[in-house]
C-alpha cells in the first residue's frame, strides 16, 4: 500500500519516487496514474480525513512509481452527506406523544430504537402505525393512548416486525372509547367499529403487559405470526356487558401462525375469550376469560388456511360466559384440527355449554357434516358448573369424522343433559 499525501508537491513526490503520474482530484475522489514496467493503469484511491491531513490509499500498487501534480495546502476533504447518512447515523430513543405523535412517529419510526408513546392522541379514522419496525426495536406504551371516534373498519394499532418488544408502564392503557361505538350489534351491523391490535407477521416478539380498555370490536388480531410471546395482557370490556351493549369483542383471534404463546391473560369481553381459526403449536395457559364464549377452535372450515394442530389450553377459568370448551367446525367444509389439549380448566355460571364440539356451525343444528375431521382430542380435569337453563356437555359429530378422543377428569354439573351424534370411543355425554 502507497500513502500519497495530497498535501505534497509532484516534485516532491517525484523525487521521491523517480517517476511522474498524474492525479486529478475532483471533490473528494482521486484517481492515480501510475506507472509500471509494462504500461501505465489507473487506480482509484480513497480519501481519508485525518484531522487536518488529507490521505489518498492506493491498494494493490506495489512495484508502481508515482508522483502528484501541484496541490494546493492541505484543505479539509467533505464527507459527502449521503456517507454520513448511511454510517454515521446512530437508532437512539424517541418519544412520541399528543395528537402529532402518530404522523410524527410514521416518519421517525425506523431511526429508533426504543419509541415511547406517551399520552398518545391517535387522530380519528388513523391506524397507529408501528408496522415495519427495525428488527429488536422495543416500543413502550406511556399514559392513556386514546383513539379519536369515527366509523371505520380499523385497526386502531398494527404492529409487524422481527424481535419486537411492546410494553407499557405501570397504570397506562389503551382507551379504544369503546361505549361510542357499542350498539349491541358488533360486526353484524349497525354502527361500522374499528378492529384494534393487529398483530401481523409478527415474528419472534413480545407483547408485554398491555391493558386495553374499552375496545370497540375484536380486540387482537394475531396473523401470519411466528414465534411470538404474549404475557399479562388484560382486555377490559366489562362496560360493555350493560346498555349499550357491546358484541363480537373476541381477545384473541389466530390465524395461520405457529409458535404462539399467550400466558396470563385476563379477559373480560362479549366474544370469544380466544379463537383459534388455524395455526400450529398454539399455547393459552393461566388465564381468566369472563362474560365471553370461552376457549374456542375455529371456527375452522370455508377459508383459505384450514388446519389447526398442536393447541394447548391450560389452568385457565372460565365464568359467566356462554360457553366453556367449544370446538366448531362449519358445517359442509373441509378441514382438519388435530392434537387439542384441554386440561386443569375450571367452569363457573356458563350459561349455554359447558363443553361443546358442533360439525354443524353455520348449518342446521342436528346434522353435522363430515368434511373437517377432529382427531386426538384430549380433555384432562374440566371441571365446574353451567346454569339449570344450560347444558353439561353438547356433541355433534360427522360420520367417522371425530376419531381418537381421550377424556378424563371431567366432571361438569348443574345443566341439563342433551342428544349427542356419533361421540367416538374415549369421549361421553
Amino acid at each position: 500500500m502507497i500513502a500519497v499525501s495530497r498535501g505534497q508537491s509532484s516534485n516532491q513526490l517525484g523525487s521521491a519516487m523517480g517517476q511522474r503520474s498524474h492525479i486529478r482530484t475532483p471533490n473528494s475522489r482521486v484517481l492515480i496514474r501510475v506507472s509500471f514496467a509494462s504500461s501505465p493503469q489507473f487506480i482509484p484511491c480513497l480519501i481519508v480525513k485525518m484531522v487536518k491531513l488529507s490521505t489518498c490509499l492506493l491498494l494493490g500498487a506495489s512495484s508502481a512509481l508515482v508522483s502528484a501534480a501541484p496541490a494546493a495546502a492541505p484543505e479539509p476533504v467533505p464527507v459527502p452527506a449521503s456517507y454520513a447518512a448511511s454510517y454515521l447515523t446512530k437508532r437512539g430513543n424517541c418519544t412520541f406523544s399528543g395528537s402529532k405523535g402518530a404522523a410524527s412517529l410514521l416518519k421517525s419510526k425506523t431511526s429508533c430504537s426504543t419509541i415511547v408513546l406517551s399520552g398518545l392522541k391517535v387522530p380519528a379514522g388513523t391506524t397507529l402505525d408501528l408496522t415495519g419496525l427495525n428488527k429488536g426495536t422495543t416500543v413502550i406504551f406511556k399514559g392513556v393512548t386514546t383513539f379519536g371516534y369515527e366509523q371505520w373498519s380499523g385497526p386502531l394499532v398494527s404492529v409487524s416486525g422481527t424481535n419486537i418488544n411492546i410494553t407499557q408502564t405501570p397504570g397506562s392503557y389503551l382507551d379504544g372509547q369503546g361505549a361510542s361505538y357499542w350498539d349491541g350489534k358488533g360486526g353484524n351491523g349497525g354502527k361500522t367499529k374499528p378492529k384494534f391490535f393487529f398483530a401481523h407477521k409478527l415474528i419472534s416478539s413480545t407483547i408485554d403487559s398491555l391493558y386495553i380498555y374499552n375496545p370497540p370490536l375484536q380486540v387482537f388480531s394475531i396473523n401470519g405470526a411466528k414465534n411470538l410471546t404474549i404475557r399479562d395482557v388484560t382486555i377490559d370490556a366489562k362496560a360493555g356487558n350493560t346498555s349499550p351493549l357491546g358484541h363480537n369483542t373476541d381477545g384473541f383471534d389466530i390465524g395461520s401462525s405457529t409458535g404462539v404463546k399467550i400466558t396470563g391473560a385476563n379477559v373480560y369481553n362479549q366474544d370469544d375469550c380466544i379463537a383459534i381459526n388455524s395455526g400450529t403449536n398454539i399455547t393459552f395457559s393461566d388465564c381468566v376469560c369472563s362474560g365471553g364464549h370461552g376457549l374456542s377452535i375455529g371456527s375452522v372450515g370455508g377459508r383459505a388456511d384450514n388446519t389447526v394442530r398442536n393447541v394447548k389450553f391450560q389452568d385457565c377459568e372460565i365464568k359467566n360466559s356462554q360457553n366453556g370448551v367449544r370446538i366448531k367446525t362449519s358445517a359442509g367444509t373441509n378441514g382438519t384440527v388435530s392434537g387439542i389439549s384441554y386440561s386443569g380448566i375450571t367452569l363457573e355460571s356458563i350459561t349455554n355449554y359447558g363443553i361443546i364440539v358442533t360439525q354443524s356451525y353455520n348449518g342446521k343444528a342436528g346434522n353435522p357434516t363430515n368434511g373437517v375431521s377432529i382427531e386426538k382430542f384430549t380433555l384432562n380435569q374440566i371441571n365446574g358448573t353451567v346454569k339449570s337453563t344450560g347444558t353439561n356437555i353438547h356433541i355433534e359429530c360427522g360420520d367417522g369424522s371425530c376419531t381418537n378422543w381421550a377424556w378424563s377428569g371431567v366432571s361438569v354439573t348443574g345443566g341439563k343433559n342433551s342428544s349427542c351424534f356419533n361421540v367416538p370411543n374415549g369421549a361421553f355425554c
